[in-house]
């Protein structure tokens, strides 16, 4: 199975291999720029000769938006424009077009409704002070050098790795994979280099190909699963809130920038920004090891994983709850889950975002028509069934997946369920890709009548 998998190593630079980084990510903003400008000028120039009433065929002639037409327009004037342009690779400048060509193309499909999601706004100009520096090479020579802690990029050389890569430079030199891209990036104060590679995976089972388990995800637990086994949240970013305030206050006390004094940064302001930024990049990187560790154990484990479809963009909008909720990473998670199943042959069972996981009785089915986030245990009054609520909705998500295997598969009536009670109706329960029918839909009769409020989810 061919995939696109991406291996990250962090770099220790010299000064002078960061200032020629540096550069190199400078000449892909300077090209971003210039091009966003260019395409802004023709766009006022031929919306004001049109309420001139120039004919349309007498307009000034458009500019393509495509990389191959903004790079041609680039290469003509490029020596006027930037001068210094041997000192750079030309794939520092085929970086900064590229991605004002894939956000134009956003915008535009955005407002043609070709784009689903949130409108896409027009793009900005890059600044030199707020912008990451960033630069990804396609072309020349990309490798991994034999001693396994250097590698080689065009124009900026060998460059030392702060760790092993061996596991990339394995399936190199096995023949399965394949380097189609390398990005070097700065992020938390130091440099990354990030390979974009194209991998044959070997086939893989889970060790229980015909288990499976419901993941309820939520913030009192990251994750409780329909075994009963509680994975408990971390909350890396509370541990690390008082350092972090510390340092933030340090921070506002070193002589900052000033764009309207033209002020510079002093040396103490960049180094308390400096460990600053280290400190949120260590919590996200915590929080991105905490969750691949949970998906790996749960993929390589059970052949079917269920979850559920939240709304975490709308439970993002509850300040009570949204620095936990971004905390958790539940989002990250279902990501994971949907590559990771499909990598160890299992599949990925995505249940309705309205499906009333919480308020069903997992012994006889019975729904109720309200349950309150405070209620953290489930009384069934039908069958006096007595256990954690999460731990229910993790054993209801477990049971949904034995009624798709009984109901089969076909198209699902919209989301499957909405707000409202109701009596009749089907529950629409996605399968991922990485499955035998992946995209498509299978639906499930109800057991109840009601749905749950996404925000109440958030446990």
């Amino acid at each position: 199975m061919k995939t696109i998998q991406a291996y990250r190593f962090a770099l220790d630079l010299t000064p002078a291999q960061e200032r020629a980084v540096l550069a190199h990510a400078g000449a892909a903003r300077v090209a971003h720029n210039w091009a966003l400008a260019r395409v802004k000028a023709v766009m006022d120039q031929r919306a004001a000769e049109r309420t001139y009433g120039v004919p349309d065929d007498q307009l000034t002639p458009s500019l393509g938006w495509t990389l191959p037409a903004l790079r041609k327009a680039w290469n003509s004037v490029k020596r006027e424009v930037a001068p210094w342009w041997p000192e750079c690779s030309k794939e520092a400048f085929n970086t900064g077009l590229d991605a004002i060509a894939l956000a134009l193309k956003n915008w535009s499909d955005s407002r043609a409704g070709k784009r689903a999601g949130r409108p896409v706004g027009f793009p900005r100009f890059k600044s030199r002070r707020r912008t990451t520096p960033s630069v990804r090479f396609t072309t020349g020579t990309i490798r991994v050098e034999p001693d396994r802690i250097h590698v080689t990029l065009p124009r900026l050389g060998r460059l030392k790795l702060h760790e092993s890569a061996r596991k990339l430079a394995r399936r190199l030199d096995a023949g399965t994979a394949r380097i189609l891209s390398a990005t070097v990036r700065r992020n938390g104060g130091r440099w990354h280099v990030a390979f974009c590679t194209e991998v044959e995976r070997a086939e893989c089972h889970p060790a229980r190909p015909h288990a499976t388990v419901g993941v309820d995800v939520g913030i009192k637990h990251l994750a409780v699963l329909s075994t009963g086994e509680l994975v408990p949240n971390p909350r890396h970013l509370d541990t690390a809130s008082r350092r972090m305030r510390r340092l933030a206050r340090r921070l506002s006390r070193r002589v900052g920038p000033d764009r309207r004094t033209g002020q510079q940064p002093s040396n103490r302001w960049r180094h308390a920004q400096t460990q600053l930024a280290r400190a949120h990049a260590r919590v996200a990187n915590l929080r991105r090891d905490g969750l691949h560790q949970l998906t790996t154990r749960l993929t390589a484990a059970y052949g079917t994983v269920v979850v559920e479809d939240l709304n975490v963009a709308g439970m993002l909008r509850n300040r009570r709850l949204a620095r936990h909720i971004a905390d958790a990473g539940l989002a990250e998670l279902h990501r994971q889950l949907g590559y990771k199943t499909g990598w160890n042959g299992g599949r990925l069972l995505t249940a309705d975002r309205w499906y009333p996981s919480s308020k069903t009785c997992s012994g006889c089915g019975t729904v109720k028509a309200k349950l309150a986030l405070s209620e953290r245990e489930y009384q069934c009054e039908a069958c006096g069934l007595a256990l954690d609520r999460d731990l229910n909705a993790a054993r209801n998500l477990a049971a949904l997946a034995a009624q798709i295997d009984t109901a089969g598969s076909g198209p699902a009536p919209g989301r499957g369920a909405d707000r409202e009670t109701r009596l009749g109706g089907q529950v629409a329960v996605k399968r991922q890709p990485g499955t035998a029918t992946a995209g498509q839909t299978g639906t499930v009769p109800p057991q109840g009548g009601t749905t749950d409020h996404t925000l109440a989810r958030a446990h």
